[in-house]
């Protein structure tokens, strides 16, 4: 927008909001808008359940001509054993691009760039997902692709043997960069060597054959296991009557259940540990603080959310930041995170990336005020600007037909309670001043915390000799740093000793 009309832009709002000419304020400061009114959509009114036994979240949406799309199941890389790692992850993006039993992959490929159509499929962790994009105009042809790739996929084993090699000539650079290293020996430290830090390795690539693919596809992939989002230009009574027809026959009978998403029963260590990764032409290091947090069910977990904010969550209103990047100047970003786990605890972590010499001052400013927001009051500004962000950031979930579909499905997969989303604000504005510091003395454990660096470790620990009061020494409880080694990149197995 260019700044003249800009200009007409603002001065119409500043005359709508304050009709009159001797009532509008001197200042911006000074401007007063009417109270935000929403209330968000209830599952049940988008909720479906299909033939199949199947769930749909449909929402129409008839501004532009377009249809999206996605669904999830149960299937997940925690149903492979450790010898196939890779199997799950290999079986979601094969089905997109080995074909299907009666279009080869080329075809296949040139069918949807025709159509203008997007088709993807993937597996995680812990769900499998697929996702078709398309004008209305094309709905037919491009579900009948979609299915087919669900029911059919062709496992194409030219396709399948490309993608084995790239990912095995990707492996000897798994050292490469401080803050993959960071993320991969944080998690090892805090699920321990045999959870969710399982790689992909030259052996296990060797393992994973189209054979293994279709078997672990057929073992899993079942229309009732199904959970579909879908928004756009559609009538809800037709897209029904075609997902049924969809999920009507041709599937496979699958062979397994899904099974139970293993808990992981790690307790991390406490401690200083420190990966040493030198480099002529970076003086940075990365460093994660840490421990095991709480489950998503916590009824502490609103608390915790707003407490965190303000701690480093909140970006530049946060106490973290503030000091560490604008007080001290220390960090470009410095950051914390407290993310309730779905299935099993998930992680409190802070972090930063500083300079070398000055990674110890860093760390004992986040340790600071981790005990900080635990023995003393937060002010009531810090809360209202936690608080209100939070409140005012809430209709973004549900801002189109997209998230709208989306957000409940997932709901639906997680098994969420219903009425979450009802009660969110409402839980966010009863947190009080003394809610925020009895949770952080619940919730926060400063004696239980694993502080990883990864960089120049002599670098790291010969600190700022102008400020040798830092040292990462006197964080540790008994004053040592335990060093990491870094594994083998294609074997993944670390140094003995």
């Amino acid at each position: 927008m260019r700044r003249r009309e800009w200009l007409l832009t603002m001065g119409g709002a500043a005359a709508a909001l304050c009709p009159g000419q001797e009532q509008i304020p001197a200042h911006p400061s000074g401007l007063q808008y009417p109270t935000l009114s929403f209330e968000p959509p209830t599952p049940d009114e988008y909720r479906h359940v299909l033939d199949s036994g199947a769930i749909a979240y449909l929402v129409e949406d008839h501004e532009l001509p377009l249809i999206s799309l996605s669904l999830t199941l149960r299937v997940g890389g925690y149903q492979v054993p450790e010898e196939n790692t890779g199997l799950a992850s290999f079986t979601g993006s094969q089905m997109r691009a080995g074909g299907t039993v009666s279009i080869s992959a080329r075809d296949f490929d040139e069918n949807a760039a025709f159509l203008a159509t997007n088709l993807s499929s993937n597996i995680s962790g812990t769900s499998g997902g697929a996702s078709v994009n398309c004008l209305t105009q094309n709905l037919d042809a491009s579900l009948a692709m979609l299915f087919d790739m669900l029911k059919n996929p062709g496992f194409d084993a030219e396709r399948l043997e490309l993608a084995l090699t790239q990912s095995k000539q990707r492996l000897p650079r798994r050292n490469d960069r401080l803050g993959r290293i960071l993320s991969r020996e944080f998690s090892r430290l805090m699920r321990g060597k045999h959870f969710t830090t399982r790689h992909l390795t030259d052996s296990t690539l060797q393992t994973i054959t189209p054979d293994l693919i279709r078997q672990f596809h057929q073992d899993y992939y079942t229309p009732q296991d199904m959970i579909f989002a879908v928004s756009g230009d559609f009538d809800t009574a037709d897209i029904i009557k075609r997902l049924n027809a969809s999920l009507a026959d041709g599937w496979p009978a699958n062979t397994k259940t899904p099974g139970e998403i293993p808990v992981p029963g790690n307790q991390p260590v406490p401690g200083v540990y420190m990966v040493n990764k030198t480099s002529r032409d970076i003086n940075q290091s990365h460093v994660a603080i840490g421990h095991l947090g709480i489950q998503r069910s916590n009824p502490d977990a609103s608390r915790v959310r707003v407490m965190n904010s303000i701690l480093g969550g909140g970006g530049f209103t946060s106490r973290i930041m503030t000091r560490v990047r604008s007080d001290e100047g220390l960090a470009y970003s410095a950051f914390s995170r407290f993310q309730p786990g779905t299935y099993y605890p998930g992680v409190f972590q802070a972090g930063f990336q500083s300079r070398n010499a000055t990674c110890a001052q860093a760390a004992s400013i986040i340790l600071e005020e981790i005990k900080r927001i635990q023995n003393e009051q937060v002010s009531a500004n810090e809360l209202d600007t936690a608080k209100n962000y939070l409140i005012e950031i809430f209709p973004r979930f549900f801002a189109t037909a997209g998230q709208v579909a989306g957000t409940f499905a997932s709901d639906e997969f997680t098994k969420r309670e219903k009425d979450y989303w009802q009660k969110f604000r409402q839980r966010i504005a009863d947190v009080s001043i003394q809610d925020v510091m009895n949770t952080a003395q619940t919730y926060l454990k400063p004696d239980k915390l694993v502080i990883l660096a990864v960089g120049d470790q002599e670098a790291i620990l010969r600190g700022n000799p102008d400020n040798p009061e830092y040292n990462f020494e006197s964080l540790d409880p008994d004053g040592k740093i335990q060093s990491i080694p870094l594994p083998d990149p294609v074997t993944m197995e670390y140094p003995e000793g």
